[in-house]
């Protein structure tokens, strides 16, 4: 927000986007979705195990997999309306999901303090190499309240932004709540959480 100081991350190194190619219109594609870059694309040296941590499913045959896995770091996070809403995702079940070739995650949490802390440590467990097979692509924060967020967890969320590589927020929509279908009332912010996706998941 305007006029907020901006939260360091203290266990992250900031990661330049990479320089634009020129190699056709579907690779310039995918570099205007990396150049959204908020955090490391990698796993980084030194982050420290985390003391909670998401379980890792069975493997699964590569041609098994969709475009990307929604992965819920908390229960409710919203992944069953985003797999409504933004079309191509499959809810990994709470688990990391594992494969012969690196699998597309996006994590969901609500902006809730519980569930912010639950995207440190799920960031955590990926970022401290806990997780082989996956390809983290970033994170759908979706509003657990309507209204203007509170300062703390506005913080909170620049602060867990550093830690994935994209960010994508998703405000609150009166009309889920009173059970209107996710379809009927998508939010504008959909749209661009659609179209990155679609571009990072796209063979070049």
């Amino acid at each position: 927000m305007a006029g907020d100081a901006p939260v360091s991350n203290p266990w992250l190194s900031p990661t330049r986007p990479p320089s634009e190619g020129n190699n056709g219109e579907s690779q310039r594609s995918v570099q205007d979705a990396l150049r959204t870059l908020t955090g490391p694309a990698a796993p980084q040296a030194g982050v420290p195990r985390p003391a909670q941590v998401l379980p890792v499913a069975a493997p699964q045959p590569a041609a098994a997999g969709p475009a990307w896995w929604w992965l819920g770091v908390h229960g409710g996070a919203g992944v069953t309306t985003l797999e409504q809403v933004v079309p191509g995702g499959r809810d990994a079940g709470r688990a990391w999901p594992s494969s012969e070739v690196p699998q597309p995650v996006v994590l969901v949490a609500r902006s809730s303090a519980n569930g912010l802390k639950a995207v440190q440590n799920a960031a955590q467990q990926w970022a401290s190499r806990m997780v082989t097979g996956v390809e983290l692509l970033g994170l759908v924060v979706v509003a657990d309240a309507p209204g203007r967020r509170p300062r703390v967890l506005r913080d909170l969320v620049n602060l867990v932004s550093g830690a994935v590589p994209r960010l994508w927020e998703i405000p609150w929509v009166e009309q889920w709540r009173l059970g209107e279908p996710p379809t009927a009332a998508p939010p504008k912010e959909c749209a661009p959480l659609a179209r990155d996706l679609s571009r990072l998941t796209r063979p070049v």
